[in-house]
């Protein structure tokens, strides 16, 4: 487009030069507001309930703000309650034991009034018009400007509150504040990776998601499992499906997404008999529990052979992956009952082998290539699995550059020196951010060919799960295999890509961060994938504060390892605080207990002069938009002459 046209078209945005001098004033000043709070998330793993509380509660910093705002005349337990009831509000005014007087909802809209103020001083009043629900905006934004107003208008805030109270509207009034005040207290929002897998309530975390304000998602290594079956890699639905069954949220996945499972769960109770080392990771069972897993044993089993083979079938035509030692099958003695791996031999035991065949160890049967069709086809008829997937493609990436910091889920490959690990695809060598921008190439590429299931596009999304090179992983191997069925625990170890031990430098950290553009010396690496072993002594914070790291378990299945439930960090004008969160059991224990499982931790970078919105990402958009319409200006004073 031509400079002439592009300038007729933004002066007829706004109409007169009038016009246009508002909008400047207006971003211009919008430019020196202080930077709003951001949240960091990874590694959810399916915990649906410990989410949902870490964004109601904004990870600690609504309490903090309802400190600040009324700490001189509140005590730890009005704010603990006053915590719960902005957090919760609908269910702490159904548990509510005391009558909802007129007098105690007109306090409490009173109070919620002053700190939606508080939480709104930092965002212009066009943002905050756009967080109020609309059926009560125009009534919220009057309310939120009454201080100082002049004594003859008092009675008309009373008239509306009176009003609001008399027509039974206090409840839904109380609601919507809290709602408000919920939105306002995170204004941006990070999923570093993993939603997927180990517990079952993914697709309600996808659907929280896709209605938050503002949100952005790195791709994890089981996220891009998810994404991998709805484009049509069958081994990445068969991966998902077997780590639903070895965590026993199989069937939830049936109501959740559709996915038809009868002629799985038939195949497997024909073809297999009864597995202990299939026995699906849980608490204690009643006899109804243990009959249900003896078939989902047997239904894991299914699942972990004919994923056996397809990851066979990949490693053979793709050769570039250069992973032939995982071709496990073939390696199998059947009757000495043994494995042989880098030329040593290993017992086995429990190794189902009814859908082997002898003479063509990876090839399917007429059985198992019927269910596969069957998932397949019920996984790219998903609704709701279309529409997450076209969220993570949407909004999510392989990594992200965001108010100069870096995020990303895995790792960027290094060799043991330090420089880049290099992969080549396709006869290109890629390393660096090179290979991540090339890893996202491809799989963009798969999903919009959707009906090609083949592909080295859609193989090399199976890659991502589980190859040495890949920046999700970040290993060797995936000894799954060896796990299930190899007593030696040596052969369970996955060496680890150099990064994980190189990056607790701050050089490599430096170099990773300038590989990328960043040379600011507050530029940082945001990074799950890798759970922090707090038992062990390990912390979030590495290289000199050059690195966080926050995978801390907020899925149980790792806090026994990580003895907490996770971190979260927080990013606003001040700077960055680590959040600790506690195993989350359930809302009703919170309610019973009045107690925040959440420790918000010392300011990491307090020291930093404080930072405005001209220092962020969005401040360098509304710099260009400044710049143009400084532009457009001068181009009218040129055509005016």
């Amino acid at each position: 487009m031509k400079r002439e046209n592009y300038y007729k078209l933004l002066f007829e945005k706004y109409g007169s030069k009038e016009e246009v001098y508002a909008e400047l004033i207006n971003l211009e000043a919008i430019l020196n507001l202080p930077k709003a709070t951001e949240l960091f998330l990874s590694d959810i793993h399916g915990a649906d309930g410990a989410f949902d509380y870490i964004l109601r509660t904004g990870a600690g910093n609504l309490k903090e703000k309802i400190v600040a705002t009324f700490a001189s005349v509140w005590d730890f337990e009005k704010v603990n309650e006053f915590t719960l009831l902005v957090a919760y509000p609908e269910l702490f005014l159904q548990e509510m034991t005391e009558k909802k007087t007129n007098t105690w909802q007109k306090e409490t809209i009173l109070d919620l009034i002053c700190l939606l103020k508080f939480c709104a001083s930092k965002y212009t009043r066009s943002k905050v018009r756009k967080s109020l629900p609309k059926e009560f905006a125009y009534i919220i934004e009057e309310l939120l400007y009454m201080e100082g107003a002049a004594e003859e208008k008092e009675n008309y805030y009373e008239q509306i509150l009176e009003r609001v109270i008399t027509l039974q509207q206090g409840e839904i009034f109380i609601v919507a504040l809290s709602l408000s005040i919920q939105r306002l207290v995170i204004d941006h929002l990070h999923i570093v990776g993993d939603v997927y897998d180990r517990g079952s309530g993914a697709h309600k975390i996808m659907n929280r998601l896709e209605k938050f304000h503002s949100v952005d998602f790195q791709w994890g290594n089981h996220d891009i499992l998810w994404l991998g079956a709805r484009v049509g890699s069958s081994c990445s639905m068969i991966t998902l499906l077997r780590i639903a069954a070895r965590y026993k949220y199989l069937l939830d996945l049936e109501e959740a997404y559709g996915i038809n499972l009868r002629p799985l769960y038939l195949f497997a109770e024909k073809n297999y008999k009864t597995n202990p080392r299939f026995t699906p990771k849980a608490t204690e069972k009643n006899a109804q529990e243990i009959e249900n897993d003896e078939l989902l044993e047997k239904v894991h089993q299914a699942l972990a052979i004919i994923q056996f083979k397809l990851e066979g079938q990949i490693i053979q035509r793709r050769k570039e992956f250069q992973m032939d030692d995982r071709l496990l099958l073939e390696k199998i003695d059947f009757d000495r009952q043994t494995i042989t791996l880098e030329d040593e031999s290993y017992s086995i035991e429990s190794f189902p082998r009814a859908t082997i065949d002898p003479q063509d160890i990876y090839a399917l049967s007429a059985e198992e290539k019927y269910v596969l069709d069957s998932l397949t086809t019920s996984f790219q008829n998903s609704e709701p699995l279309k529409r997450h997937v076209h969220f993570l493609l949407e909004k999510g990436a392989m990594y992200q550059v965001y108010n100069g910091q870096l995020l990303f889920h895995g790792c960027i490959p290094l060799l043991e020196n330090g420089d880049f690990a290099s992969f080549t695809l396709e006869g290109h060598s890629y390393e660096g951010k090179a290979l991540l921008d090339a890893f996202e190439h491809y799989i963009r590429q798969s999903a919009r060919n959707i009906d090609i299931h083949d592909d080295f596009a859609t193989d090399l999304i199976w890659y991502c799960w589980c190859g040495e090179k890949s920046p999700l992983f970040g290993r060797k191997k995936m000894t799954t295999f060896e796990r299930y069925f190899i007593p030696d625990k040596l052969t369970h170890k996955e060496m680890e890509n150099p990064y994980f031990s190189l990056r607790d430098e701050e050089e490599t950290c430096k170099k990773i961060l300038e590989e990328f553009g960043l040379f600011d010396q507050n530029a940082r690496i945001i990074n799950g994938h890798t759970p922090v072993k707090v038992r062990k002594g390990e912390t979030p914070t590495r290289a000199n504060g050059k690195l966080f790291i926050i995978d801390g378990g907020m899925s149980r299945a790792y806090q026994k390892t990580t003895g907490i439930a996770g971190y979260s960090l927080l990013n606003n004008s001040y700077g960055f605080q680590i959040v600790t969160h506690q195993p989350f059991k359930s809302i009703e224990e919170i309610f019973e207990q009045r107690k925040d499982p959440t420790t918000v931790k010392n300011m990491i970078d307090g020291k930093f002069k404080r930072r405005l919105i001209k220092d962020t990402t969005i401040g360098k958009e509304i710099q260009e938009q400044i710049d143009d319409l400084l532009e457009l200006l001068g181009y009218l004073e040129i055509a005016e002459e």
